[in-house]
C-alpha cells in the first residue's frame, strides 16, 4: 500500500528513536519531533500506518509502538484477480467478485519455504510428481498432519504423520505404498504442509 509523505516522516522517526534508544516513542515524542500540533493527527498517522502492516500497538502498554519488518515486495505485489467461485460439479452462474488473492494470504507471516515433489507417494491426496507443496517450517507436527520428515539424519520425506507410543507412522496416501515405521528417535520434523500449487 502506498504511504503518504507525512506518513513516511512518522515512520521514519519512530524507526530512529527505536533505533537511537531502545525503546518506542510517545504520541508527545513523535508531535515535538515532527512539529505536530495536534496528538490526534498523530494518532491518525499511527493508525494508517497500523493498518498498512508497517507498524503494531498494543493496547496494554506504553511506548508500545513496534516497527514491523517489510513484506517482501513478491509477497505484496503479486496478487492475482480473485474472479469468483467456480463448480466442480453441477453448473452454477458465473458471478465476477473484485477481490485479489496472493501467496500472503496463505501463508501469512509464517516462515515458508517450497518443495517440488517427485514420486507419487501421496496422490490420494493430489499432490503428484512435479508439483510444489508449501511448507511452514516447524519442528513439531499434530496427528495426521502432512509433514517433511527427516528419517535417520539422512532422508527426507513427505507423508502424514502419526506418533504411535514409541515409533512414528509415516503414512503414504498411496494405497499401493506401505507406511514407513521409525522410533520417533529417528524423525525430525522440518515442516508442516500449507498448501500446493501445479503448473500446468
Amino acid at each position: 500500500m502506498a504511504v503518504t509523505r507525512r506518513q513516511k516522516e512518522v515512520l521514519d522517526f519512530v524507526t530512529g528513536f527505536v533505533q537511537r534508544n531502545g525503546y518506542s516513542p510517545s504520541f508527545e515524542e513523535i508531535a515535538r519531533g515532527l512539529d505536530l500540533k495536534s496528538l490526534a493527527t498523530v494518532h491518525k498517522h499511527i493508525t494508517n500506518l497500523q493498518n498498512k502492516g508497517l507498524l503494531q500497538r498494543a493496547h496494554n502498554r506504553s511506548r508500545s509502538i513496534d516497527v514491523l519488518p517489510p513484506r517482501s515486495k513478491a509477497r505484496q505485489s503479486e496478487r492475482l484477480p480473485l474472479m469468483g467461485r467456480i463448480a466442480a460439479g453441477l453448473p452454477v452462474e458465473a458471478t465476477e467478485t473484485p477481490e485479489s488473492i496472493s501467496l500472503g494470504d496463505i501463508i501469512g507471516n509464517r516462515e515458508v519455504f517450497a518443495l517440488q515433489v517427485r514420486g507419487e507417494s501421496m496422490r490420494d491426496e493430489h499432490i503428484v510428481d512435479g508439483d510444489y507443496v508449501l511448507v511452514e517450517r516447524t519442528s513439531v507436527a499434530r496427528q495426521g498432519d502432512i509433514v517433511v520428515a527427516l528419517v535417520r539424519g539422512a532422508e527426507t520425506t513427505l507423508k502424514r504423520f502419526y506418533l504411535e507410543g514409541s515409533l512414528v507412522r509415516l503414512q503414504p496416501s498411496n494405497a499401493e505404498m506401505n507406511p514407513i515405521f521409525v522410533s520417533a528417535a529417528q524423525v525430525a520434523i522440518q515442516g508442516r504442509v500449507l498448501g500446493m500449487l501445479r503448473k500446468y
